[in-house]
């Protein structure tokens, strides 16, 4: 299944993907989307049924499409998890996974807007797969394990301020800004998704494409990242991890750095997982 949220910022309502690619609300059969639902198999089992039928109302042209999770309980992200990134880093594959939170605050809809934060000069842009949690896990034993326990899949794009995480002394810093987290366009359910581990993630600014990988050359696969974070707290239903990024971010790249600015417009792409379209604005509390 296909799941996303639709609406105003802070009123968004589930909705879904037909096989015909159009927009049902789900409004009528579920309150959201998000780990109550994603823990359940039977109410999962009933909307696709209802899905299926084509008698549920279709969403209005226009409507807003909002992330599919609004509102994460925490997202967790994973760092140097590709080699060509680490390499562009000047770093190395590091023997335990580099964890960092992100704050719920930051998530934001696939065609919503990234804003600058006050004074910017080094934001950039990161695709990654992102996977939200379907079921509790704590100090998981195995990767098998661990996968079982996926709600689903999506686009993430973990937009982070260079400048900050460099004056440290943590990551979080330069990760933790409104709007630093476009989602979506779908939550994507784990029986439509065949091998987490062979899908292209690719992203564009301005038309340009920057980034082209694939979660092959992942460091640490989903599974075994579950599994770890799972050692470290416990992950409920509706939690979103963000498993890394491939190379061709603005700060591994030759001088001058093309780091995002007013105007760009950011689209990131995983196989089988959709799109976003995102455009970059300056703060808008800024003198103009």
């Amino acid at each position: 299944m296909r799941l996303l949220s639709v609406g105003p910022t802070g009123h968004e309502r589930p909705a879904a993907l037909d096989d015909h690619d159009v927009l049902r609300d789900l409004s009528a059969t579920v309150a959201a989307i998000d780990g109550e639902l994603l823990g359940d198999p039977e109410r999962l089992d009933q909307m696709r049924h209802a899905i299926a039928s084509g008698d549920l109302p279709a969403v209005p042209a226009g409507t807003r499409t909002g992330p599919p999770v609004p509102r994460p309980g925490k997202i967790v992200g994973i760092g140097l998890n590709y080699e060509d990134h680490a390499e562009e880093a000047g770093l190395t594959i590091p023997d335990e996974p580099v964890v960092f939170l992100k704050p719920s605050t930051s998530i934001v809809g696939p065609y919503d807007t990234i804003e600058l934060p006050p004074g910017s000069t080094t934001t950039d842009y990161e695709v990654e797969l992102g996977v939200v949690v379907g079921r509790r896990l704590t100090r998981c034993g195995s990767r098998e394990e661990a996968l079982s326990a996926v709600g689903g899949y999506l686009v993430g794009n973990d937009v982070s301020e260079r400048s900050r995480i460099a004056a440290g002394p943590t990551w979080a810093k330069g990760k933790c800004a409104d709007t630093f987290t476009p989602i979506g366009p779908w939550l994507v359910t784990p029986d439509d998704v065949v091998d987490p581990q062979s899908l292209g993630l690719e992203l564009w600014v301005g038309g340009e494409r920057r980034q082209r990988g694939t979660t092959a050359r992942m460091a640490r696969g989903v599974g075994e990242l579950l599994a770890y974070v799972s050692s470290l707290m416990t992950l409920e239903p509706g939690d979103l991890l963000l498993t890394g990024t491939p190379g061709g971010v603005a700060a591994g790249r030759p001088e001058p750095k093309p780091f995002l600015s007013h105007g760009d417009i950011v689209e990131a792409a995983v196989a089988g997982l959709g799109r976003q379209r995102t455009p970059v604005d300056a703060y808008a509390g800024a003198a103009s």
